[in-house]
């Protein structure tokens, strides 16, 4: 039986990693307690995709500020390699990189289920979205290959967001092709609730088990 790398999985506690980084010792989750975050990994430094990932995560660092969401980057890279290309992404594409970057080792990834024998000895660029509770909210997985979109995670932070203030919210949010921004509602777990939904004149139904509200 093949051995494959553990992973935190949604809503466990993110797991405690005390780590170097770009901005000097770090433990996470613990110095970002009270904060939603973004860890995100990526394969290594000095390569084009993941020094345009770099570039868009930093175009739109003042949107996950606002979010008040901490952004954290990571590799199995060593420290001083960390800095010489956030170094070079400054002196040469003019983007200064604001958020620490983590200097991983094989333990630390593993333990984020990060390395894939699969795809190599690298890390592949794996999200982790954790909650000022240090849940782990939202994974995603993507291969070497293919950078990632991160709209798509700014997105997903304001998603959660909002859902845990007031409810899921559809495919696509705040876009969907059939009730753009609204916020969909529990249903009903029984036969009078199920009954009394249809009335409720500050919902809109499809029917009693698919009604939505307005984004507050």
């Amino acid at each position: 039986m093949e051995n494959h790398p553990s992973m935190p999985l949604l809503g466990d506690d993110f797991p405690e990693l005390s780590v170097q980084t770009t901005h000097g010792p770090m433990n996470i989750p613990g110095d970002l307690k009270g904060s939603w975050f973004v860890l995100f990994s990526h394969p290594a430094d000095f390569t084009p995709v993941c020094t345009t990932e770099f570039v868009a995560f930093q175009q739109r660092y003042d949107q996950f500020e606002q979010l008040g969401c901490k952004l954290i980057g990571m590799s199995v890279d060593q420290i001083f390699s960390h800095i010489k290309w956030v170094q070079w992404i400054k002196e040469n594409l003019d983007v200064e990189i604001k958020f620490p970057v983590v200097a991983a080792n094989d333990a630390i990834a593993l333990k984020l289920g990060m390395l894939h024998p699969g795809k190599g000895t690298n890390t592949v660029r794996a999200v982790f979205v954790g909650d000022p509770q240090d849940k782990v909210r939202l994974i995603m997985y993507y291969p070497q290959e293919i950078g990632r979109n991160m709209d798509e995670v700014v997105r997903a932070v304001k998603a959660l967001q909002i859902s845990d203030a007031q409810g899921a919210v559809p495919a696509g949010w705040p876009d969907n092709e059939l009730i753009k921004d609204r916020i969909i509602v529990a249903p009903p777990k029984d036969e009078k609730t199920a009954a009394e939904r249809m009335k409720d004149s500050s919902l809109e139904c499809y029917d009693w088990w698919f009604c939505h509200k307005p984004l507050k």
